[in-house]
């Protein structure tokens, strides 16, 4: 019989408070139901994904990160699973489906193994012990590539675009993804260093996918500034300027009283004299092109325009980096000090009508460490998703330059590694040794997901698989074209280590910590503003994962 206890409250009233199995499987299922969102567009026959957002802004895509930034994802667990795509994608650009369905398996595995009374930090050791063991021999079944081997590079940047809906003009948009890389590769005393901020990628609605070409240079999205200045400078002399061919307005309210017309007169001869001097100054040091990333005053775009110079104002800092990057010229913060050894120089300079635009093409450039890709296409939602495409292939090559190691797609890789693990499995010994098998059997969820997005068995298809494999066939893997069992090599279809490396430590970091969670604690969330308060309304959840942690 109770004596007049009163309840101690710990939390906030209107907490929600899950614990045990029930929040584990809640977790386990809210991840399952993202990883499986994105789990049809892997491979080349997987399909696209059409996104509405609460503005009506359609996105059409079947890039795994792009799907899940652009879901409004509430349930915290599905969360750190788009930060398993968000993390492959910042390292490798490619990979994200990959990382994410694998980190899904994973869970259901575990899953598996917690219905038989398997205690979760046993399978979350299982699973480092066989995370480790992966990469080790990821290792030993890559080769070496190096940024001479033109030929695979372009066969690394077409495997990841061939996923893509741009993939039957992949060829060419894979050549141009080499070329623009392999001009911004920098030497190191460790190897290659690829800065891909150094590629500028300019989208323009219009022309043809063919259209789309690398222009050794920069363009800069301007026009020149006065219709005097000539349309095309010829082994230019190109000044960069940090500042404002204006007259500058005082920093205090000044008032400056005028009692006669001479001392109006005075006051607009001065100022005209002002802009005369920064313009002779600039002729002075030899400059036949200005860029400038602040304003040029009406009355100095006529002098300019006079002395034949081609100018263009309000350039982006970004540009300015890169202009000074492909000309070797400094940007300069004081137009009086301008000289001669500040100025860069390229093949040519000129304006050309792109679509509606006019755009300034700097070309020609010596040894140009900054490079631009100009893509084309029909609609603004075809340029989109050919941009995402060469962002993958443009970061791919970068990272195969980079560590000088590929490894074979097709879901060849998945497999060797899983039945490597399987091998591995019985001297790992205990509980540890059932997650261990767990985990290679995860693996194999790429090659099963590939052949079922292909319309194949994926039973049949994983038996003929894992036969080929063991009969030391290391780059074995499914051909979803014909539908058989290929050497991936000889077909092409290879990809840099680092995205495979990337997407078993994240997927076995993501699975490790959800599992580990035993209780969740959350706060009664706060009411939406009301309509007219400057504040962003409540997120929409997906379908059976609101606030209440409600699973699939």
């Amino acid at each position: 019989m109770m004596t007049g206890q009163t309840p101690i409250l710990v939390l906030k009233e209107g907490t929600k408070r899950e614990k045990g199995r029930g929040a584990l499987s809640n977790n386990i299922a809210a991840a399952k139901a993202i990883s499986d969102s994105v789990r049809s567009t892997l491979g080349p026959r997987g399909l696209d994904k059409m996104l509405v957002d609460s503005m009506g802004d359609v996105v059409v895509t079947n890039d795994g990160v792009t799907i899940l930034k652009e879901m409004d994802v509430e349930h915290p667990a599905a969360k750190m699973l788009v930060e398993v795509a968000k993390a492959q994608d910042q390292e490798c650009g490619d990979g994200t489906t990959t990382a994410v369905i694998l980190t899904g398996e994973l869970l259901k595995k575990a899953e598996q193994l917690i219905e038989q009374n398997i205690h979760p930090t046993i399978i979350a050791q299982g699973y480092r012990l066989a995370s480790k063991k992966a990469l080790e021999v990821l290792d030993t079944v890559s080769e070496k590539v190096d940024i001479a081997n033109i030929a695979t590079l372009t066969k690394i940047a077409n495997t990841a675009m061939a996923s893509k809906s741009v993939s039957f003009n992949r060829e060419m948009l894979a050549e141009l993804s080499v070329k623009a890389v392999t001009a911004v590769a920098e030497k190191t005393e460790k190897g290659y260093n690829v800065d891909l901020d150094n590629i500028q990628v300019i989208k323009k609605q219009g022309g043809t996918m063919s259209d789309t070409q690398v222009i050794e240079g920069v363009i800069v999205d301007k026009e020149k500034v006065h219709s005097g200045m000539p349309t095309s400078v010829t082994h230019p002399k190109i000044a960069l300027l940090d500042a404002a061919l204006e007259i500058k307005k005082t920093e205090i309210d000044a008032k400056i009283e005028i009692n006669d017309p001479t001392q109006l007169n005075a006051f607009l001869q001065e100022e005209e004299n002002m802009l005369r001097k920064m313009v002779d100054q600039i002729k002075k040091s030899g400059a036949t092109v200005v860029f400038c990333q602040k304003g040029i005053d009406d009355l100095a775009q006529h002098f300019l325009a006079k002395e034949g110079v081609y100018a263009v104002r309000r350039v982006k800092k970004s540009d300015m980096d890169k202009l000074a990057k492909a000309t070797g010229g400094n940007v300069v913060s004081k137009v009086s000090e301008l000289s001669a050894e500040d100025l860069g120089k390229a093949g040519n300079v000129e304006e050309r009508k792109i679509g509606d635009d006019q755009m300034t093409f700097v070309t020609g450039c010596h040894n140009a460490k900054a490079v631009s890709l100009l893509i084309r296409g029909g609609t603004e939602h075809v340029t989109d998703e050919i941009e995402r495409s060469v962002e993958d292939a443009l970061n791919v090559v970068a990272i195969a330059i980079e560590d000088g190691k590929t490894v074979a797609g097709g879901g060849a890789t998945a497999e060797e590694l899983a039945m490597r693990l399987r091998d591995e499995a019985a001297k790992v010994g205990g509980r540890e040794q059932i997650a261990f098998e767990s985990f290679s059997e995860a693996l194999e969820t790429v090659p099963r997901t590939l052949a079922e997005n292909a319309g194949l068995d994926p039973i049949d298809i994983l038996i003929e698989l894992r036969k080929s494999h063991k009969a030391g066939k290391v780059s074995s893997g499914i051909n979803v074209v014909t539908g058989k069992i290929d050497d991936m090599r000889a077909q092409n279809i290879i990809e840099p280590i680092r995205v495979g490396r990337q997407a078993i430590e994240s997927a076995t970091d993501a699975a490790v910590m959800i599992l580990r969670i035993d209780d969740v604690i959350a706060s009664k969330s706060s009411p939406a503003p009301p309509p007219g308060a400057g504040g962003m309304g409540g997120m929409g959840g997906m379908g059976g994962m609101g606030g209440d942690f409600g699973g699939e």
